[in-house]
Parts: structure tokens; C-alpha cells; sequence
């Protein structure tokens, strides 16, 4: 199968493409810089220059493939505060590819989080079942789930909160602990006791490659190793890893500590991936996030943010 595949030089794709590749699927992924394309030729991966934003080159490369897994999106701005403009930016590109590849019955994979889940009141273990009527990115989501009506394979691939490996380097976890030396404490809300799962980067990149494969039209899946991991203990292994204490903040100061994370430290996101797992044969295999923090790979360069 010919795959293209845009963030494909980002975290979660630079472990999809090898994914691909050794399953003997052909790969072509978009690139927006020349380091990008760079990397991706090195890979052996067929490069489209472009971004988000050149909708006629990821119509055309949508359409010359034999399936998509969409994996970019615009973190920069999300960080910067414009997050409203990059889910706009999401949602015309998932829209334009589910144009080219309508009637085909070609498979289409994208990427959603599970704290849209805790961010929607759901109060409980999250399954594959639940689904939001609407919201930033949830809209993205139900979107792609609505163009197995239109003869596309849709499926969504829900990703934890910690996506975690020796790959991550500007992820949820190197940010925890930036800030963390930043502000000379290990740091969670209340008493610590919500939950985030996680799912390790390379159990994360065969399940999308398992989707792109096997996963019926309309799938809704779970990248989810660890169901919840409590966020104090997350701090704590942060705080003896930076030898740095570990407080307790009020949540009327999450902002000012976490920064454009304040919103979701505190979320309780237990998430279920039973229904993922059965559907597709799809077992994680690699170490779970408190054994990987303890593996210190996160700890090694203080300039990793």
C-alpha cells in the first residue's frame, strides 16, 4: 500500500514510517522545512513539500495514495495561544483529504486525544463508545467517523495525554518537566489523585499502522497502555529524578504554574483501550510511563522542552 502520511517527521511520525515500512507499505510524507524533508528521504519516505495550510498539495497527495494517516497538526500556534486557529487549520485539511479519497473506500487514520473525553464531563473510565456532539477537535473527529458514509475507512485514533518515549521531546511530559526546573518544584492540582493515561511511542505507531490495515470504517480507537496514571505520582518521579520538591498547588493557580497546560493538569481522564485491543489484536508491549520516566532518557538533557 502506498501510505501518505502528513507529521510525518514529528514524534508520533518518525516511529509510524519504520512501523510502515517494515510491514512493506511504500511512504510518502509531507514536509514543511527542508530538515523535515531531509530526514524523511534519509527514511526512505517519498517526500511532499507543503504544510497544513496548501490544501491542493494534500488533495492531490491524498488522492495518489492508497490511504492517509494524518498525524499534524499545528502545536506551535496551539502553544503560542491560537488554538482555535490550529483546529481550524485540522479540520480544513482532514476535510480536504476526506474529499479526495470519498467513494474510494480507501482507509483514512487521524489523531484525537482522550482528554477531549474528561474535558466533556464524562465522570467515568472512557471507552471507544463515547463520542462528544461537538467541540474543538471533537467536531475533527466526528467529521472522519461520518466519511465512512461517504465510502472512506475512516478511523480515529484517540492518543493519551502522555505519549511517551525516547522520541518525545516536545510532548506533555518534557513540558512537565521544563517546567519544573523552571520553576524549582514538581509540581500537581489538589491532592494529585486524577488520573492521565499514557501509551508508550511505539505500541502508539503499530496501532495506527493496524488501523490503516484492518480498523472498520467509522472506528473509534484507544492508544491507551496505561489506563491512569496518577498525575502526583507523575510529579513525584519528576521531583526525584530533578531532585526537586514535590508541592501541592491550589487550582486557582494552575495557570500561572503549568501555563497553556493549566486547563488539563487537573482533568481526570482514565481511559479504556479494551474494546481497541480486541477489535485489532493490538497488545502494548513497551515499558508503561512511570517505568519509562525511571528509565531517566527524560532527565538527560536539560535543554529538551
Amino acid at each position: 500500500m502506498r501510505v501518505f502520511v502528513t507529521g510525518a517527521s514529528g514524534h508520533i511520525g518518525s516511529a509510524v514510517i519504520p512501523e510502515l515500512r517494515k510491514a512493506g507499505h511504500e511512504v510518502s510524507g509531507l514536509a514543511r522545512s527542508d530538515e523535515s524533508a531531509d530526514a524523511l528521504a534519509a527514511a526512505g519516505v517519498d517526500v511532499q513539500r507543503g504544510d497544513l495550510d496548501d490544501l491542493d498539495g494534500l488533495r492531490k497527495a491524498a488522492a495518489a495514495s492508497d490511504g492517509v494517516i494524518h498525524l499534524a497538526f499545528k502545536h506551535d500556534a496551539m502553544r503560542s495561544g491560537d488554538f482555535a486557529g490550529a483546529v481550524a487549520a485540522d479540520w480544513r485539511a482532514i476535510e480536504t483529504i476526506g474529499d479526495a479519497l470519498a467513494g474510494t473506500g480507501k482507509p483514512f487514520v487521524t489523531a484525537s486525544g482522550t482528554l477531549m473525553l474528561a474535558l466533556g464531563g464524562l465522570g467515568r473510565v472512557g471507552t471507544e463508545t463515547d463520542a462528544l456532539d461537538g467541540g474543538p477537535r471533537v467536531d475533527a473527529e466526528n467529521a472522519v467517523v461520518a466519511l465512512a458514509k461517504r465510502e472512506v475507512r475512516s478511523s480515529v485514533v484517540r492518543l493519551p495525554p502522555t505519549v511517551h518515549s525516547t522520541l518525545d521531546h516536545h510532548g506533555f511530559v518534557p513540558t512537565l518537566i521544563a517546567i519544573a526546573r523552571v520553576k524549582g518544584v514538581a509540581a500537581y492540582v489538589g491532592d494529585g489523585s486524577n488520573r492521565w493515561p499514557a501509551g508508550h511511542t511505539l505500541d502508539v505507531a503499530r496501532l495506527y499502522r493496524l488501523a490503516l490495515e484492518a480498523a472498520p470504517a467509522g472506528s473509534r480507537l484507544h492508544a491507551v497502555g496505561d489506563q491512569g496514571v496518577a498525575f502526583a505520582q507523575i510529579a513525584e518521579v519528576i521531583g526525584r529524578h530533578l531532585n526537586l520538591p514535590l508541592v501541592s498547588i491550589p487550582p486557582e493557580e494552575a495557570g500561572a504554574h503549568f501555563g497553556f497546560l493549566g486547563p488539563f493538569v487537573s482533568l481526570d481522564n482514565p481511559t479504556s483501550s479494551t474494546q481497541t485491543r480486541k477489535l485489532l489484536g493490538w497488545d502494548p508491549t513497551h515499558p508503561g510511563l512511570i517505568d519509562d520516566l525511571d528509565q531517566g532518557h527524560y532527565f538527560a538533557d536539560p535543554t529538551v522542552s
